[in-house]
C-alpha cells in the first residue's frame, strides 16, 4: 500500500491560517476510500481534526488546495457522515490558485477533512458537483479498459440520478489520473438521460499535470435513471 504527502492551508474569518499535514496518507486503490486530514503538529499542540481546531469559525479562502505528491481524487469536509463542502485538490509542483470554499458555514466540532490520494498507476476519476440548492455530491470509481463505467456517489454507492434527481447542478469539476487519462475516449464525464444521450459533459483534469477549476458549462439538470459515465479504450 503506498502513501503520499498532503497538505493543505485555510484561512479563518478571525485572520488566522490553519495548516494541515500528513506525511504518509495512505492512497486509496479503490478510487473512493478517505483518509482523514488533520492539522500539522508544526503549528497545532497536536495533529486533531479540522472542526475541533477551529470550532465556530468559517473558512474564507482555500489559500492552497489539497495537495498530494502523486495524483488526488478529490477532497471535501465531512459533517456527520455527510459532505458540506467540496475541496480544491492539486498535485505537488502545479499548485496555482487560492480557492473561495464552495459553501459557507461554521465549522464545528466534528467536522473533517477527508482526502482520496491515488497512485499514478491508479484509473481514478471523480466528478464534484454542486447543486443550485446547495447540495454538494462526489461520484468516482475505477474505469476497465474498453468499457464505460457509471460513476457512484463515494458515500451512498447511488447513481446520479438517484442522488441528485429534480436538482440542477451549477458548478461541477472532474479529476482523473494520466493512467486514466491515456484511455479516457469520453472527452472527460458525460452526463446522460434516461434515453442514453448526452445533457451535460465535464472536462477531467490530471491532477497531475494542472490543477482543476470547477466551472459552470455543461451542467445538467439530473433525473432519476441519468447516470455519470466515463468511456475508456483497449
Amino acid at each position: 500500500m503506498t502513501t503520499s504527502i498532503v497538505t493543505a492551508s485555510f484561512q479563518l474569518n478571525d485572520g488566522s491560517t490553519v495548516d494541515l499535514y500528513n506525511g504518509a496518507l495512505t492512497e486509496s486503490t479503490d478510487g473512493i476510500s478517505t483518509v482523514e486530514l488533520q492539522t500539522s503538529t508544526k503549528y497545532a499542540v497536536g495533529a486533531i481534526s479540522l472542526g475541533t481546531f477551529a470550532d465556530g469559525k468559517t473558512i474564507t479562502a482555500v489559500t492552497q488546495p489539497v495537495t498530494g505528491t502523486n495524483a488526488m481524487n478529490f477532497a471535501y469536509i465531512e459533517r456527520r457522515g455527510a459532505i458540506i463542502c467540496i475541496l480544491p485538490v492539486a498535485s505537488r509542483g502545479v499548485q496555482n490558485k487560492p480557492c473561495m470554499p464552495m459553501a459557507s458555514f461554521r465549522l464545528q466540532a466534528g467536522d473533517t477533512v477527508q482526502v482520496c490520494a491515488v497512485a499514478l498507476a491508479t484509473k481514478s476519476v471523480s466528478y464534484s458537483v454542486v447543486t443550485a440548492s446547495g447540495v454538494q455530491a462526489i461520484f468516482g470509481g475505477l474505469s476497465v479498459n474498453g468499457s464505460d463505467m457509471e460513476m457512484t456517489h463515494i458515500l451512498s454507492g447511488q447513481g446520479i440520478g438517484a442522488s441528485l434527481t429534480g436538482q440542477q447542478i451549477v458548478s461541477h469539476v472532474g479529476t482523473q489520473t494520466s493512467a486514466n487519462s491515456l484511455k479516457n475516449t469520453s472527452a472527460g464525464v458525460y452526463v446522460l438521460n434516461d434515453r442514453g444521450l448526452p445533457v451535460g459533459n465535464c472536462p477531467l483534469t490530471v491532477t497531475s499535470n494542472l490543477q482543476p477549476i470547477p466551472n459552470a458549462m455543461g451542467a445538467a439538470m439530473i433525473q432519476l435513471n441519468f447516470v455519470a459515465r466515463v468511456s475508456t479504450s483497449a
